[in-house]
């Protein structure tokens, strides 16, 4: 065996090898699952989401004042509580009900996260906030990052269930989650590798006559604004709104929450006073 030939050997076992690690470590690197257990934030109470596999999920809830909608939040991959009630300062601050979703396997709940699981999640939120009363035709369906994969779900099931919510956004989400991660590792067959894919893109042309808000920053080099472009174009309900320089962290800043605060309150036909 010439040296020329023992190289293409020895990097095509390389590739092999990172393949197979990619496809055993998935779960790990898709949901780092901060187990930070973060106090009460002011204003909030804390509540238990019971799942259908017999999780009970720590969430945050803060009363909406008489006649606001409910913003239903499911976070980024790294996220949590606290950061969820960060992203949702504005708007709580202007009477918006909120219910912050945390996900099985993160902040100190059981369970093990996944695509599945956290659609799991996602029901016992609908479920919950039907157990309060809560009409669905007041709920604001939000996701940001990964989080725009149960959100969507959340819509549909919804939709699919005769009682389609006031509104669905997205912050900074992705068209797949394979095709997010193939941005990052252009070389390796992602598509055919990734177990969990939470098809963001299918869903939105099933559900498109919900109302729909995608914020996107032109700095997000985790997931590109191509992705919330492309998702806006599916729907004719949907609205694209950029924020140049913005990274991923574009659902902290106050602009989008302003953003978002004014698009919920045109829903809900109140006056917005930023």
């Amino acid at each position: 065996m010439n040296t020329i030939l023992r190289l293409l050997v020895f990097g095509a076992l390389i590739y092999i090898a990172a393949l197979v690690a990619l496809y055993a470590t998935q779960t790990q690197f898709i949901y780092p699952a901060p187990q930070d257990v973060p106090p009460v934030t002011p204003g909030y109470s804390a509540v238990e989401l019971g799942t259908a596999d017999g999780l009970r999920l720590r969430a945050f809830h803060k009363e909406g004042d008489p006649g606001m909608p409910i913003v239903v939040y499911f976070h980024g991959n790294g996220g949590t509580l606290a950061g969820a009630s960060i992203s949702n300062g504005t708007i709580a601050k202007a009477g918006v009900g909120v219910l912050l979703v945390e996900y099985r396997g993160y902040g100190g709940n059981a369970g093990k996260p996944s695509e599945e699981g956290f659609y799991r999640d996602a029901d016992a939120a609908l479920h919950w906030l039907q157990d309060k009363g809560i009409a669905r035709s007041d709920t604001v369906v939000v996701g940001n990052s990964i989080g725009s994969g149960p959100a969507t779900y959340a819509a549909k099931q919804l939709v699919q269930d005769g009682s389609p919510p006031k509104g669905l956004i997205l912050i900074a989400p992705f068209t797949s989650l394979p095709d997010a991660a193939s941005d990052q590792m252009w070389w390796l067959p992602v598509h055919l590798l990734m177990q969990d894919t939470f098809p963001n893109r299918e869903r939105l042309k099933e559900i498109g006559q919900i109302p729909t808000l995608i914020q996107h920053g032109t700095a997000d080099n985790v997931i590109g604004d191509s992705h919330g472009r492309a998702l806006a174009s599916t729907s004719a309900s949907a609205e694209f709104r950029s924020y140049e320089a913005s990274g991923h962290g574009l659902s902290f800043e106050l602009r989008s929450q302003e953003d978002r605060l004014e698009w919920i309150l045109s829903l809900a036909g109140a006056d917005v006073e930023p």
